[in-house]
């Protein structure tokens, strides 16, 4: 790929090669600050955060966390009916927060998490019933 460069006012060509194919982009980008996480990759973890991962019966009736970090607020109760992309939790990581969002429209049945926890990658924080 060739592509034309001005430095203080000196034009150059130059020749650049692409190393890495280019990856597919996401169909939905989430407004900044929000996080939605479809329920088939949610259940997708890290290497490392296989521990922080629990087993449960059905992966499209929780909420895992998408990165570490530690959680801000909980904005919702247990009993809580909730729409898809409602906000639940937020979560702070490198001094920015994030709104989790609802993946699913259900009831909140168990929130596994309290302001203040550190939550690795793919830890379940709300069970829907």
């Amino acid at each position: 790929m060739k592509l034309k460069i001005t430095v203080d006012g000196k034009l150059y060509e130059v020749d650049v090669e692409v190393s890495e194919p280019e990856r597919a982009r996401p169909g939905f980008v989430a407004p900044i600050g929000h996080v939605r996480v479809p329920a088939a990759a949610a259940a997708v973890v890290a290497p490392g955060a296989a521990a922080a991962a629990e087993a449960v019966a059905d992966e499209a009736k929780v909420c895992r966390s998408p990165f570490a970090g530690t959680v801000s607020r909980v904005e919702v109760e247990i009993g809580r009916q909730v729409a898809p992309n409602e906000p639940l939790i937020v979560l702070e990581a490198m001094k920015m927060e994030t709104v989790i969002t609802a993946p699913v429209d259900g009831k909140i049945a168990k929130i596994n998490v309290a302001a203040g926890d550190a939550v690795q990658q793919g830890r379940v924080l709300i069970e829907f019933e």
